[in-house]
């Protein structure tokens, strides 16, 4: 496969993938449940272009400029990112004919990130730890990353029906 097309192919994925799970996380809010603002993603963003990573509590941390904007663009550059996983893990032929279980098992190693790496960097300790309910916080982290995984099939079911 071309480098141009497979580059495409898994930025147009990652992108999809993210907008399922972000379809998932407005039907969570609509059902009541708190869900992650993004303008904290781009505070922390932001504070870490200046050497900042870890804050007792981002909510608390002094806002920064275009904070929500930075903080969608880094959720969806995010997911990007782990479309590019995927399909390194799954190889560039997953793409003409993609299958569930490796994306699902990819879009749940991706819990990984908020937390171990983004839920300590934010103040609320590794797996939530810091939280009131951080069984309960992992449990929907792992929920909507296994959305993501789900998101990331979808995209490329997509994209090969659209493509034929």
């Amino acid at each position: 496969m071309e480098a141009l097309a497979l580059i495409l192919k898994v930025v147009l994925i990652g992108l999809g993938a993210t907008a399922v799970m972000d379809a998932w996380l407005i039907v969570l809010k609509r059902m009541g449940v708190k869900t992650l603002d993004f303008a904290l993603v781009g505070r922390w963003v932001g504070h870490l272009a200046h050497g900042r990573l870890a804050h007792a509590a981002i909510a608390k941390a002094p806002p920064v400029p275009g904070e929500r904007p930075l903080g969608w663009a880094t959720h969806y550059l995010t997911g990007v990112g782990f479309a590019a996983l995927l399909v390194a893990l799954a190889g560039a032929d997953w793409l003409d004919s993609p299958t569930l279980l490796p994306a699902l098992a990819v879009g749940m190693a991706t819990v990984a990130a908020p937390l171990f790496l983004m839920q300590p960097a934010m103040g609320a300790g590794f797996a939530a730890s810091k939280t009131p309910t951080p069984l309960k916080n992992c449990l929907r982290s792992l929920a909507n990353h296994t959305v993501f995984g789900l998101g990331l099939y979808l995209a490329a079911l997509c994209l090969r029906v659209l493509a034929h």
